[in-house]
């Protein structure tokens, strides 16, 4: 099976798993769960700038900013990056023991960190080649509010009471508030301070 990248080049997905035998997206609800949320994030990062850039020139200067080209990370921890500033990322992934990093929930900042104190790859470092087939002829991703009333869609959600997770979840609660007490209680008192 082929592997595809969709909207921004690094996390690749089985072409099977996304895309009908028509060549469209499938359902959300067909996608296998890791493939999913991927896409779903995708959606929100495809038109964000480049770390990298974004580093260098900050909210001040956000024209100055590449669009993101490029993903690397797991979902909620990924670092964005143009094809200028790729080579650097892989530098430090490679040479400065970003590789360490994988799977850590301080990728992205781990990243930052070291491209804020001045972390560049040496001149003429190399990044990858990527092959582009047919790039014009994807099919458009799904719309993100399709996405969003895909995800909440019959979520009832499920109560939980949270006092069955506490130290003394076995421990006798006579002496906790009940819920009808809370009306008698008085918020807008003066309560002393240091």
């Amino acid at each position: 099976m082929a592997k595809v990248s969709v909207g921004l080049r690094g996390w690749r997905f089985e072409e099977s798993e996304i895309f009908t035998d028509d060549g469209e997206f499938k359902p959300l609800d067909d996608i296998p769960e890791d493939a999913r949320k991927r896409l779903v994030r995708l959606v929100t990062l495809v038109e964000e700038p480049c770390d990298g850039c974004y580093l260098v020139h900050g909210d001040e200067e956000i024209r100055q900013c590449r669009q993101a080209r490029i993903v690397y990370g797991e979902p909620g921890e990924e670092v964005l990056l143009c094809d200028h500033h790729e080579p650097d990322f892989l530098y430090w992934f490679r040479e400065e023991g970003g590789r360490d990093f994988v799977g850590d929930d301080v990728f992205a900042d781990a990243f930052h960190e070291w491209f804020a104190d001045g972390g560049r790859a040496p001149e003429g470092y190399a990044g990858l080649e990527y092959v582009d087939t047919d790039p014009d002829h994807l099919p458009s991703p799904p719309d993100p509010a399709e996405i969003q009333q895909r995800l909440v869609e019959g979520f009832e959600g499920e109560r939980i009471n949270l006092r069955d997770y506490g130290p003394d979840a076995d421990a006798d609660d006579s002496n906790l508030i009940d819920e009808d007490d809370l009306d008698d209680l008085d918020l807008d008192t003066d309560y002393p301070t240091k």
